[in-house]
């Protein structure tokens, strides 16, 4: 059996040392048992004003030398936009987006007809909250907008004019009476009569509502969009005029989920069904990437099948056997991550959700560990819905054990330091980055998936860990 090494994160100087322990397979598995913390430097990151976003003169000069599928990859807490300067109020906001998302993922709402649907008449629910944006261009010529990009949802959609009312966006409202290549889809498309949209007017029409509150209706049209260097002709997107929420100050949403209107189901002869992002750290002095295309498949990533839940067949599963702490294989279950043929339970994928969410047996198995390993650090009251924090003020390195995924086929994914404990004021207060479940649903949330390229093959059923860190 081929052993697949997962230390991705780590750099010789700062890994305190390896072990080897047994997984249950036929040969034993090396990787990083711990890892130092810079305390200083996230602080001095994660208090940072970020700089102004670019014209849209300075981005259309910038696209031109861009890899043809490459965008800039944004967390919407660094956009000016956002209007949160102090570091724990901005980290609260945060936990409240995510413990409202966490709870649709995982709570009673649960339904495939809410989480993993297409867009339906009326008005249907998806997930929106989304975490992150990218920019391009809508229209001809291009009318240069902020989306934010969503793994758990499957329409493209942006503001368009007139629309009443319309949430305060960064950018102009997109105009289609600007654009030659604007059209729209009649109901007699068959692309309207495929999704069983309704009709108004003789217009395909559209409505969503989001778990946040936020909705937006209107038209499905067809547009040429431009996505870093390259133009992408008559992809089908909504166009919406009644709108409400999306407070980041966003022009629309580019969903990414497994659904036949996502953006990537309608090229496939040109992306070969594969998109790749490396998620910044939401305080970096950089930012990450989301790129299209089969030719980004990175060589030497680690493979893991993707499983598909009959409750939500558009949503990202993947199969996970068990955890570990430092040199310690946790004795839960392989069951209790188990995704059943009734859809129940399983290890969702998700860019939107930021704390990863375990079941309470695994997640209290995995916090009691954790807190055995470092039980000298100082403690700190719970912030949010994170229970479990340390006093780093003052600190400058300190050293932790690392937290270990293990995938279903025996590969292994290593957390850093820095994917574990996050700063969540400037007092120097760093919170262990997982909370609990309350259902059998777990949750692999972006603040773990930070700092390593993470590539969706929908074609091959398969999501590619690495090897590139970012």
């Amino acid at each position: 059996m081929l052993l697949l090494l997962l230390s991705l994160f780590f750099f010789t100087n700062s890994c305190a040392g390896q072990t080897t322990i047994s997984s249950g397979h036929t040969h034993a598995i090396p990787f990083p048992t711990h890892d130092n913390l810079n305390v200083k430097k996230s602080l001095s990151q994660a208090t940072q004003i970020p700089p102004l976003p670019k014209t849209q003169e300075e981005f259309k000069d910038e696209s031109r030398n861009k890899s043809s599928w490459k965008l800039n990859l944004l967390h919407r807490d660094e956009l000016p936009f956002s209007n949160f300067t102090d570091l724990g109020r901005r980290f609260q906001s945060r936990m409240r987006r995510d413990a409202r998302r966490a709870a649709h993922l995982i709570g009673a709402k649960y339904e495939a007809e809410e989480l993993g649907a297409e867009v339906v008449s009326g008005l249907g629910w998806d997930l929106g909250i989304a975490e992150y944006v990218v920019r391009i261009g809508v229209g001809t010529p291009p009318q240069y907008q902020y989306l934010e990009i969503d793994t758990g949802s499957n329409l493209m959609w942006v503001q368009c004019q007139p629309c009443k009312p319309c949430f305060p966006q960064y950018d102009p409202v997109f105009d289609p009476t600007r654009s030659s290549s604007f059209a729209i889809v009649p109901c007699s498309s068959t692309i309207c009569n495929r999704i069983h949209l309704g009709c108004t007017r003789g217009r395909c029409s559209y409505g969503i509502v989001y778990i946040d509150g936020s909705y937006n209706m209107g038209t499905m049209v067809q547009e040429t969009i431009t996505f870093g260097g390259t133009v992408v002709r008559d992809v089908t997107m909504g166009c919406s005029q009644t709108n409400q929420g999306m407070v980041t100050g966003a022009g629309g949403l580019l969903g990414l989920a497994g659904g036949s209107m996502t953006f990537m189901a309608q090229i496939p002869g040109q992306t070969g069904g594969v998109f790749s992002y490396c998620l910044a750290s939401w305080h970096a002095e950089s930012s990450g990437s989301l790129e299209f295309g089969r030719e980004i498949i990175p060589v030497g990533a680690v493979w893991v099948p993707l499983l598909r839940s009959i409750r939500a067949p558009t949503t990202y599963y993947i199969g996970l056997s068990g955890l570990g702490v430092g040199n310690i294989k946790l004795p839960i279950s392989e069951d209790v991550f188990r995704l059943t043929e009734q859809g129940n339970g399983g290890v969702i994928m998700d860019i939107g959700t930021s704390v990863t969410r375990l079941p309470k047996v695994a997640y209290e198995t995995l916090r009691y560990i954790y807190m055995t390993q470092i039980a000298t650090i100082p403690r700190a009251p719970s912030f949010s819905q994170l229970d479990t924090c340390y006093d780093l003020n003052g600190l400058g390195t300190v050293q932790v054990p690392t937290i270990s995924f293990f995938f279903t086929g025996g590969q292994i994914w290593t957390l850093a330091a820095k994917n574990i404990l996050i700063p969540v004021n400037k007092r120097g207060i760093f919170c262990f980055a997982f909370a609990p479940s309350p259902t059998g649903i777990s949750i692999i949330g972006n603040l773990q998936q930070q700092g390593i390229q993470i590539t969706i093959d929908n074609s091959n059923g398969f999501v590619g860990f690495g090897p590139n860190n970012c």
